[in-house]
Formats: structure tokens, sequence, C-alpha cells
């Protein structure tokens, strides 16, 4: 493998971002992927997870290729007990410091004063509201002085992840590389693997929950659904994202 650039150079543009996004899209593999993005990127990449299957397999496979790697995860304030469960799982079974981002406490009292505990089901606007406040200003926290992110998202789960790539570029977060190490698997795959390899997974997976997001946000699906259909299940399939993964990422144009 080249040298990584200097901090600073690697993702702003330039020839040296080319050479990178090119070494790391030759990978043959989610594992080999992630193993070269380590090397090259560390300690300014992280692997950002909220304990689905998928980004469990990544911490799995990060545990084995580059055990220092950082993984940071986001409380909303109203994750599912299950969920806490299994971070705790994750934690102890892989030995690795979780990075806990939380919402800002003065806008989450805000909000809540204002609209209610529940705005976020009045309508499309509200609810994105409600996702900025409680995880997409933590999530431009935990990006902070980062060159590059992991996440979980396969191009199977849905229409808003259909042309998700493995190799990108989150123009979105200012040019940060963004890598989803799994974005050609199944969720045949994904289950597969966590099988095979016994991990630890969320206890709802086996309740009817495929996705699993804020509690009140999420709910069973019926044999057949779409893969995220429990989750904002009041509103159109197109609009089942929190804002994490911005429209310039969704659609392939610029990650």
């Amino acid at each position: 493998m080249t040298a990584p650039a200097a901090s600073g150079t690697v993702v702003p543009g330039g020839r040296q971002r080319e050479e990178l996004l090119a070494e790391l899209r030759a990978a043959a593999s989610a594992r080999e992927l992630l193993a070269r993005a380590a090397a090259l990127l560390h300690p300014r990449l992280a692997l950002a997870t909220a304990f689905g299957r998928e980004s469990i397999v990544l911490v799995s496979m990060l545990a084995e290729v580059f055990p220092g790697a950082r993984i940071f995860a986001i409380d909303t304030g109203r994750l599912p007990e299950e969920t806490y469960e299994v971070a705790e799982r994750v934690r102890e079974r892989f030995g690795v410091a979780i990075e806990w981002h939380f919402p800002e406490r003065a806008s989450v009292e805000e909000q809540e004063r204002r609209q209610g505990l529940f705005s976020f089901r009045r309508g499309l606007e509200a609810r994105r509201e409600c996702c900025r406040i409680r995880k997409v200003e933590p999530l431009g926290r935990a990006l902070a002085g980062l060159d590059g992110w992991i996440s979980g998202r396969r191009a199977s789960q849905g229409v808003t992840r259909s042309r998700v790539e493995a190799v990108a570029l989150d123009e979105a977060h200012g040019g940060l590389i963004k890598l989803d190490p799994l974005a050609g698997w199944t969720a045949g795959e994904v289950a597969e693997y966590i099988r095979a390899h016994d991990l630890p997974y969320n206890r709802l997976h086996d309740q009817g929950y495929p996705s699993v997001g804020c509690a009140p946000c999420t709910r069973p699906v019926q044999a057949g659904d779409d893969e995220r259909a429990g989750r904002w299940w009041w509103e159109r399939p197109e609009h089942k994202e929190c804002g994490l993964h911005l429209p310039s990422q969704l659609h392939g144009s610029g990650i």
C-alpha cells in the first residue's frame, strides 16, 4: 500500500485523494477494504454504528484486521432497551471503546417544551427536525477531525439506498471518504455471517424488526415488506432516512 497523504490533504481534493480512492476501490472484499482504509486513514477514520446486524459484522471484521479502529455511536435518548443491551455485548465481546455522542440538551428541551413529545408524527418536516436535533447534529460533532467514516448501509435495504457504493465521497460532510463495505451484500448474507461467527445481535431482529431506530419510530414489518418499512411507517418509502445519509449520498452523486 502507498503511504497515507498528510493530514488535511487526503480528502479536500487533488491527485492524492484520487489515488487513495483508487486504492480503496481495488479491495476485493469488505474485510480487505476495512484493512486498507484503517492502514491508510487511522486515526482519522471511524465506524458509525447503530448496532444493527450490518455494523456488528463490520465491528467484528475491524476487530480482526485493525483492533485499534475507532467506533462511535449516537444515543438519541430514545433508543430501545434492546439496542443498549447489544451495544454492551459488542463492547464486551470485542473489547472496543465506543465513542458515544448525545444530542445537545438545550435543543432537546426547547423542542419538547415547544412541540411536545411526539412532534415527529405531525409531518415530514417535523420528523426531520427531530432527527436533526437527535441524530444529525451529534453526527457532525462525531465526524469533526476525520478524513473518512464507515457505515453499514446496503444497496438492497430500500429505495433510498439502492445506489449506495462501497467507496465514495461524502460531499455533504465536506468531502470525507465514505465507506459502505457491505453495499453489495444481501440481508441473507449478513444473517449468515452473524450465524457463522456467532456474533451478538439485537434481539428485536428475531421479533420482526429487520431495521431498528428510535423506539417511537420503529415497528415490526410483515413478511415480504421492505426491510425499512417499519421505520417512520407513516411516511413514503423515499423519505425513510433520518438525515445521517443525506441526499447527495443516497443517490450516488458525490459519494
